[in-house]
């Protein structure tokens, strides 16, 4: 048994599953969180139910799904995958269940499930837990311990510390790693939706697509996936993964940039015409605006009809040529601008935090500072939407826990 006094700053999913990790190896370990209560993000993602991880158990299949961080994540994966986080679990009375597109959640449809769970994981573990607990600084002594100075005056020793103190949305987040020798990279924002001023597309608000594309033609970058107009632009899968991937292009772009949506990806123009005229001849006396392609939904049909310069009383026997091929344009190449950006729901996703090359991923431990480890969103790594992000959280943290108790 280890009687190493760990500490744990940030009580975060990465800090407490760490914590977990290392007090059930045997370790001492206190988590210092600055808030007045642990695991908020848990709460509040998915939509309070909690997008625990991605139905995908093969490592090398899962890494791909990190805009950064994917080779660094592939050994620590091998030791805790998404099938150990499921286990992990399970062992613990939690059943998870998941769903179409591969994301898993509780089968109770609530966070407050893993909440719980990963209470009273730290409880029985005998992690100890000091809330409103925020650190000033830390410095490594001579005799390789470290010492927190707490606001408030208290300092606190730990043979160990990790920090998993999150995102650094604000520069600030990271300077207890800077000031233990550590490089940040800058931290910019990752998985956010597009605001966009078109009242037509606004006019949609609540207009879901299972397939469209997306394409910022300035920085290069091209998204497949489900769509959703909301009231101020557009969101869903297909923006979110773009804006992942193109998290510091985007940044560089000031998040003003022409947005080009392809409503029907899988189709040609020829295609396109085609079915055109096809509903000439079988629909040749009704109106265009009435007689949706399949498989667009008839108010967005009768918004792109509009958007292609065609009268709302035009029947589709007195669809020309050009008018023709212009509605094709429209729905292959609908063009926009976004003037900005907004948060997915309430979760808060960053790229850039503390150099990947500075971490030992084998065990979470800097190489920069022995006894210093790392977990979670503070590295700079940040995954898809689905799942992909907490289990970054949930498989750092039990290495760096199980690490940390040696």
């Amino acid at each position: 048994m280890s009687s190493r006094q760990i500490i744990v700053v940030g009580g975060g999913a990465a800090g407490f599953f760490a914590a977990i990790a290392a007090a059930e190896a045997g370790a001492t370990v206190t988590v210092l969180e600055k808030t007045a209560r642990c695991l908020d993000k848990v709460r509040i993602s998915g939509g309070g139910r909690c997008n625990v991880t991605h139905a995908c158990f093969e490592p090398r299949e899962f890494a791909p799904r990190y805009p950064r961080g994917s080779h660094e994540l592939l050994s620590p994966f091998q030791k805790f995958s998404a099938r150990d986080t499921v286990d992990w679990f399970a062992a613990r009375g939690v059943k998870l269940k998941t769903e179409a597109d591969g994301r898993m959640f509780p089968v109770t449809d609530s966070s407050q499930t893993i909440v719980d769970c990963l209470m009273n994981a730290a409880q029985n573990a005998g992690v100890k837990l000091r809330l409103n607990c925020a650190v000033e600084s830390v410095v490594k002594k001579t005799d390789g311990k470290f010492e927190l100075a707490l606001f408030g005056g208290e300092k606190i020793c730990g043979d160990k510390l990790l920090l998993a103190t999150g995102g650094c949305r604000a520069a600030a987040a990271g300077q207890l790693a800077v000031s233990l020798g550590h490089t940040l990279v800058p931290p910019v924002p990752s998985l956010f939706t597009f605001q966009i001023e078109s009242p037509w597309l606004r006019s949609l608000a609540g207009v879901s697509l299972e397939l469209a594309e997306v394409v910022v033609p300035a920085a290069k970058l091209r998204e497949r996936g489900p769509l959703l107009v909301t009231h101020w632009g557009l969101s869903g899968p297909a923006v979110l993964k773009i804006s992942a991937w193109g998290a510091r292009a985007l940044h560089d772009l000031n998040y003003q940039f022409p947005l080009c949506v392809n409503w029907l990806p899988d189709l040609t123009a020829e295609k396109i015409i085609g079915q055109f005229q096809s509903r000439r001849e079988s629909a040749g006396a009704k109106l265009l605006v009435n007689v949706p392609l399949f498989p667009l939904p008839a108010r967005l049909w009768e918004q792109l009809v509009l958007a292609a310069s065609i009268a709302r009383e035009t029947r589709w026997a007195a669809l020309t040529r050009a008018q023709a091929h212009a509605l094709a344009a429209q729905i292959l190449r609908s063009e926009f601008l976004v003037t900005g950006k907004s948060l997915n729901k309430d979760e808060f996703v960053t790229c850039g935090g503390v150099k990947l090359g500075e971490v030992n991923f084998k065990t979470m431990e800097s190489k920069i500072c022995p006894g210093l480890f790392f977990a979670g969103e503070l590295l700079d790594i940040d995954g898809v939407t689905g799942g992909f992000n907490f289990q970054a959280a949930w498989t750092t943290g039990f290495v760096a826990g199980q690490a940390m108790a040696v």
